[in-house]
């Protein structure tokens, strides 16, 4: 019978799950909504991920899961938790061992994470007081624009100049980004600024910790493209594109550490 090894991600915002074989090689994953209750999101997105998986029964026929995430007591039948931390160093050096910095932008709080040649954690910074630039803060921002986080992502590139956006709380920021819009700023233009302000609070941050290439974003907000160009001109650095999923290296990382316990 074959043997395989799966990570959870139970994160504020979504629950991701990652399978992979005995040869480390991805077989499925998932990703859902959060839930109330954090244990029935990871046994729905484990079970999505187990059912794409020809000779894979139930969540309790993993060989070794590894639960991880702000909800990775409540995973269940893990076999350990770890934190998303080494988790996403494990994901990102396993997709790419070239990469020595992770920018992770997830639900509520912000990473940065310095990673060594074998793909261990040397030094993390993280950004857990406050909600800015994180996905929650853009939740805010896109309500206020009336459009989706791809609209706004995309809007954001149409930008002929940056109108500053000052206000890092998310409360404060909307109120600055409503009066910026009656004052008939270029939509496009004040979605640039919101993005050059999440940019430079990342660089506050990254460089904390040391900035080194590869660098690469992980979390749900890697794939705003907007925010990605603006992180390019604050680091002075191309932000490297990662081969798997980058929303979910959390729950690749777990996936690998059980299966190197195999």
């Amino acid at each position: 019978m074959p043997k395989f090894f799966g990570g959870c991600d139970l994160g504020s915002t979504t629950g991701k799950a990652v399978i992979v074989n005995e040869r480390g090689e991805v077989v499925s994953s998932a990703l859902i909504r959060s839930k109330i209750d954090p244990t029935e999101t990871g046994r729905e997105v484990l079970g999505l991920a187990c059912r794409q998986v020809d000779g894979l029964g139930e969540i309790k026929d993993l060989a070794y899961l590894v639960g991880t995430g702000y909800g990775r007591n409540e995973v269940p039948f893990a076999n350990e938790n770890v934190s998303e931390i080494t988790c996403h160093a494990v994901g990102a050096h396993h997709t790419d061992p070239a990469v020595r910095t992770i920018v992770d932008i997830g639900g509520q709080d912000i990473k940065a994470i310095a990673v060594s040649d074998e793909g261990s954690v040397l030094e993390f910074a993280m950004n857990d007081k406050c909600a800015a630039g994180t996905g929650r803060f853009y939740e805010a921002v896109v309500r206020t624009f009336d459009l989706s986080l791809d609209e706004f992502s995309e809007l954001s590139l149409k930008a002929k100049k940056v109108v500053p956006v000052t206000s890092q709380c998310t409360v404060f920021a909307e109120s600055e980004l409503v009066s910026l819009l009656y004052k008939r700023h270029p939509p496009a233009d004040i979605a640039a600024g919101v993005q050059l302000s999440v940019a430079k609070r990342v660089f506050t941050l990254a460089r904390r910790v040391g900035i080194r290439p590869k660098l690469v974003v992980t979390g749900g907000c890697s794939k705003n493209k907007g925010l990605l160009k603006a992180l390019n001109k604050v680091l002075r650095m191309e932000i490297e594109p990662l081969s798997f999923d980058p929303q979910m290296m959390g729950a690749l990382g777990a996936a690998v550490i059980g299966w190197k316990k195999r």
